[in-house]
């Protein structure tokens, strides 16, 4: 793989923050600046420097709080980046409220009775949203967006320079994101793993929300919840 991957993992959640790039000394993509107290955005920056690197875009792979905190709690740290976020998934950049569990819910109650979140969440300024098989560049890389609901109704998958598939928490190393919490579907994540997922590159490097690396063909040959979805049987 020639790209630059390096990654930041929130103390909350367990949430990968993705850095990547096409090297050092380049534009980058941050994916997904989950939760840190106050912020993750100085261990962000600190992978950034490390490489010789400028944000180039942020990509929020869908609306849930533990993925996005740090984007929209501290816009002051984006100004002037280009952010990327799914139409139907847009509204919870604003109001994260409406895809909540009862944990998230709970930890954002007591963030705010410590006064370490004193800000309403609010979308910065350079947010766009994306749409299934749009193109773009992100952070000097040639990315497709693949609109693969189920997790919540705007989750995507992004590939880039056909090397990589940033996957969120729509696909894990052995495992798929859940579908219980607010606004999520067990037959969307069915047919997003059968028509999106699997039909991508065995060779694609997948980038997931949590845990560690894996590859698409990996995950065709080993997880058993991918395997269910191409047979229609993920909710047996």
């Amino acid at each position: 793989m020639s790209l630059l991957v390096d990654r930041v993992v929130a103390e909350y959640y367990q949430t990968n923050c993705w850095i990547v790039a096409p090297s050092r000394n380049s534009e980058c993509l941050i994916v997904d600046p989950g939760i840190g107290i106050p912020s993750l955005n100085p261990a962000i920056m600190e992978v950034v420097n490390k490489h010789s690197l400028k944000i180039g875009a942020v990509l929020i792979t869908h609306g849930h709080l533990d993925h996005s905190f740090s984007l929209i709690s501290s816009i002051r740290d984006y100004v002037d980046v280009d952010c990327f976020v799914h139409e139907e998934d847009r509204d919870l950049l604003t109001y994260p409220e409406r895809a909540m569990g009862p944990q998230s819910q709970a930890l954002v109650n007591e963030l705010k009775s410590a006064a370490v979140l004193t800000e309403e969440f609010r979308e910065p300024a350079l947010t766009y949203s994306v749409v299934d098989q749009q193109n773009l560049t992100l952070g000097e890389m040639k990315a497709t967006v693949l609109h693969a609901p189920g997790h919540t109704p705007g989750s995507i998958v992004v590939t880039l320079n056909d090397e990589i598939a940033i996957t969120g928490d729509v696909l894990f190393r052995g495992s798929i994101g859940r579908t219980d919490l607010p606004r999520g579907s067990l037959s969307d994540m069915e047919r997003t793993l059968r028509e999106k997922i699997a039909t991508l590159s065995d060779d694609l490097q997948v980038l997931p929300g949590h845990g560690e690396r894996t590859t698409i063909g990996e995950e065709l040959r080993t997880n058993n919840y991918l395997k269910a979805a191409m047979n229609g049987k993920l909710g047996s």
